[in-house]
């Protein structure tokens, strides 16, 4: 194995007698490297992305949300729900309330999505650091407030120091409709916006938080939510406790962490990364032929070193080894040159955000968070195309003997 290598470095790096060989073993370097970079700069994109949007859900979504399996609502108390909230690792408990309602500001009308929320959710949301305008506050003494997305209040005309209400309307489940007069069978609640947060744009034009007692008035609940999130400590293992709540919830209710909460969502975005992944690979694939190129023409060039090889009695096992390792070392210099560059640059983008996002985005420059997982996945990946690349030229020279 060492003279072969021995052999296969000297092949590498010394001047060929067409110099067409040192160009085409040069263009397949540099595609090889090229490819790697490329391939792993785009899969630490994606995990920045996925990294911001797992952070931008975790903003407003709960460790583990508690849902009724059949129905719409649930009272959460009684001995199970005192079990999940002494428990330990439990950091709140929030009741909650979602419906879509009928939204009327002024003259503008529009559907929003309510949530009404209780005070151990305004005490544990890191929504409020998102607030533009205004604060994160449902009450102003005996005044309820709301909470609305940008979006929702640029639809509706809405702005924080504006004295007009905003009302929501909502069908009553026990007073008939009334042909004559169809509005007497509507709730009305009203409240006054007091924020105006920013977050994203599907949730901005979503979403309006309330006083969860005025949804429980707008509603025609007396105890009931919809949902129950629990936040959990810092450092808890979220598997563990869902599994246990679980087993104290029964199968009456539907117990959920964040990745089953969107669970669409994360799937089309591994989705996503292996199909890019699969393209680039085919790419590199390609990119490849070029190493056959290459050293088909050097085996042509050194038959008559092969043949002198060949008659002091080296194996032809030998000679292809030797040609074998040369055509993988190209591949090897064009993975570990694409790797360095493909690192550097993620070093810079993360550092100084060299590539800015276009438009009015969350974050000023593309995310990047590089996986080890993924540059393994990405060497060892073209390293096996280099591989096989560099044994194809040996299916058409079956023996060096007869070549």
């Amino acid at each position: 194995m060492k003279l072969s290598l021995f052999i296969a470095k000297r092949y590498l790096f010394a001047k060929k007698s067409h110099n067409v060989i040192n160009i085409i073993s040069l263009i397949s370097a540099i595609g090889i490297a090229l490819g790697t970079a490329a391939l792993i700069i785009i899969l630490s994109v994606y995990n920045g992305f996925e990294g911001l949007i797992t952070n931008l859900y975790g903003t407003y979504e709960a460790d583990l949300l508690i849902t009724p399996s059949t129905g719409k609502s649930f009272i959460p108390h009684g001995q199970t729900f005192d079990i999940i909230r002494g428990d330990s690792r439990v950091k709140a408990f929030c009741e909650a309330i979602e419906e879509n309602v009928f939204v009327k500001y002024g003259e503008q009308e529009s559907v929003a999505t309510i949530k009404g929320i209780d005070s151990t959710f305004t005490s544990v949301t890191k929504l409020n650091e998102f607030i533009k305008e205004g604060s994160f506050s449902v009450w102003h003494g005996e005044i309820p407030q709301a909470i609305l997305g940008r979006t929702m209040a640029f639809n509706l005309g809405v702005r924080v120091h504006f004295v007009d209400p905003i009302y929501l309307y909502f069908p009553s489940r026990y007073t008939p409709v009334s042909l004559l007069n169809p509005a007497s069978s509507l709730n009305t609640e009203r409240v006054f916006p007091a924020g105006i947060f920013s977050l994203e744009q599907g949730f901005d034009k979503k979403y309006i938080f309330i006083p969860i007692e005025i949804a429980r008035d707008l509603l025609e609940y007396d105890n009931e939510v919809t949902s129950a999130e629990v936040y959990l400590a810092d450092g808890a293992d979220i598997q563990q406790i869902k599994n246990d709540f679980r087993k104290v919830l029964g199968t009456d209710f539907i117990i959920k962490d964040r990745f089953e909460q969107n669970e669409t969502l994360y799937k089309m975005m591994k989705s996503e990364k292996l199909t890019i992944y699969i393209i680039l690979f085919f790419i590199l694939i390609i990119i490849s032929c070029n190493l056959f190129g290459s050293l088909s023409m050097l085996i042509i060039e050194k038959k008559e070193d092969a043949g002198t090889l060949l008659s002091l009695g080296a194996k032809d096992s030998l000679v292809k080894r030797i040609f074998l390792l040369e055509g993988w070392m190209i591949s090897l210099l064009g993975i570990v040159a694409g790797t360095f560059l493909a690192l550097f640059f993620c070093f810079l983008q993360q550092t100084f955000g060299i590539i800015p996002m276009p438009g009015n985005f969350i974050v000023k420059s593309y995310p990047v968070i590089v996986k080890l997982s993924d540059v393994l996945l990405t060497v060892c990946g073209i390293a096996l195309i280099g591989l096989l690349a560099a044994r194809l030229p040996f299916v058409i020279v079956k023996k060096f003997e007869n070549f």
